[in-house]
């Protein structure tokens, strides 16, 4: 098990990296993180959704995401609650105390999932969530040593050097752990290095001896990291190129499934401009994308406390495009209703309303996009359903149904299909749409390339035999 001695230390690349590494050495490995908290979610091959970070892992593992690689998922819809998915379903939605009160609860179906997995593989690569440090969250842990007790497996400890601190941080989780917490960890990692890692061998000496674990290796910075999907809004960054096509994405409190931007950003012919609070949409941009949200109707209000509704208004009558996708496309009807967040009006610049359901759509597709001639595939997570004149010209024909809509001018789309750039074909068609030229990128073709950058990058750095060596007990 990688857990971390905090959040973004890397623990999501380093499970990654070490997927590909040991299938590569013909292993059969499986990823697993007992509990994750974000937004960021795909659909698995048997239905359900778990964590962007768990699906990219079983793509370094080579093998179908299950729902059981991430049998807790927790959505965050406020600042104190979120939405609970249990092996891929929604359960509901819960405070922050109320989780806390339960979570103890989950670890039988927890363990189900492991169980499930562990099944199919010979070795599994647990990853934890935030940090083993936080003893406040102790009891009833499922998602760091609760697990690890309960499953009976080592753990791995991973620093982040770059943030600084990284004696400390080590150190002082050594010093803050029950003994029997402490006695699970067998070793750890330094992350993120840059530089001569010869000058930190001392510092090596110094945490084995205030800790007696060993060191399993100093990773160098992975500078591809960028062209891996990212799991959290801490990777939520734009593109500049100069002169590409200009698209503008206001950054919402509760964006959702962002990884949508991964392919656009890599596009060397586009410009993505994440649009940050306070900031106007900029004049030249040629596409608005309005992005996923875990809660349509607060971030609609957020939109228009920031004015943009008022930029994106004046961009659409100076002639520019308007994208939303899923809860973006909401957001473009007349008026979304929540009975849990209350009803809104939308932007008003398709002739659609939207109706939330308390049941979730969540699956594959592949289809063609009417709008821009040009086949895709990706996946559906969202609930409501939206219905209304611009209706009679959809976006989409997705398994023999109509998907989203297109205003009368043709320059306002809406579509509830994530993941549709990653389709080198729509993505291209999008480009020549707006009179641009396309580049020979292949996007999935280069998310597996750097897999295997990454994997050659660990193995060079990382005592991954000793790795091994410490799974097989």
């Amino acid at each position: 098990m990688i857990q971390g001695t905090g959040s973004h230390v890397g623990k999501s690349l380093l499970v990654a990296g070490l997927c590909r590494t040991l299938a590569r050495r013909g292993l059969a490995v499986a990823p697993f993180k007992p509990q994750n908290m974000s937004n960021n979610a795909a659909v698995a091959v048997d239905g359900g959704e778990i964590g962007r970070a768990q699906t990219l892992q079983a793509r370094a593992a080579c093998r179908d995401p299950s729902v059981h690689m991430n049998p807790v998922l927790l959505k965050p819809e406020a600042e104190a609650g979120a939405q609970v998915v249990v092996q891929g379903r929604v359960e509901g939605r819960v405070t922050a105390a109320e989780y806390f009160a339960g979570k103890a609860d989950l670890l039988p179906r927890v363990m189900d999932s492991f169980a499930k997995v562990a099944a199919t593989a010979e070795i599994v690569l647990v990853e934890g969530a935030g940090s083993p440090a936080e003893t406040n969250l102790r009891a009833g842990d499922i998602a760091n040593m609760g697990f690890a007790a309960a499953a009976e497996v080592p753990v791995v400890l991973a620093a982040d050097i770059d943030r600084g601190g990284v004696i400390a941080a080590l150190v002082g989780t050594h010093a803050v752990l029950a003994p029997d917490d402490t006695a699970r960890i067998r070793g750890f990692v330094i992350n993120k290095f840059r530089g001569d890692a010869g000058l930190f061998d001392t510092a090596l000496a110094d945490i084995a001896g205030r800790t007696g674990w060993r060191s399993y290796g100093v990773v160098p910075w992975f500078a591809e990291a960028h062209l891996l999907p990212a799991e959290d809004t801490l990777g939520l960054g734009g593109s500049e190129s100069g002169g590409g096509l200009r698209i503008a994405v206001p950054r919402l409190p509760r964006i959702a499934n962002f990884d949508d931007l991964d392919p656009l950003r890599a596009e060397p012919g586009v410009d993505v401009v994440v649009v940050e609070s306070g900031e106007p949409v900029p004049a030249d941009t040629d596409l608005v994308l309005l992005p996923g949200s875990k809660s349509t109707v607060d971030d609609l209000n957020v939109l228009r406390a920031e004015g943009w509704d008022v930029d994106i208004a004046a961009h659409h009558r100076r002639g520019g495009t308007v994208l939303g996708l899923c809860a973006g496309y909401q957001m473009l009807g007349r008026t979304v209703s929540d009975p849990l967040s209350g009803s809104a009006d939308g932007l008003g610049l398709l002739d659609v309303t939207t109706v939330m359901e308390p049941d979730k759509t969540t699956r594959s597709v592949t289809g063609r996009c009417l709008s821009l001639d040009a086949s895709f595939a990706g996946y559906e997570i969202h609930m409501g359903a939206t219905d209304g004149p611009d209706c009679v010209r959809p976006f989409a024909r997705i398994d023999g149904r109509d998907d989203g809509a297109v205003s009368a001018d043709g320059r306002v789309m809406g579509t509830y299909v994530h993941g549709l750039f990653a389709s080198d074909e729509l993505r291209a068609a999008l480009l020549g749409w707006f009179g641009r030229e396309t580049s020979d990128l292949r996007f999935e073709a280069m998310v597996d390339a750097t897999l295997d950058r990454l994997a050659d990058h660990l193995e060079a750095t990382l005592d991954i035999d000793g790795l091994l060596d410490l799974a097989r007990g």
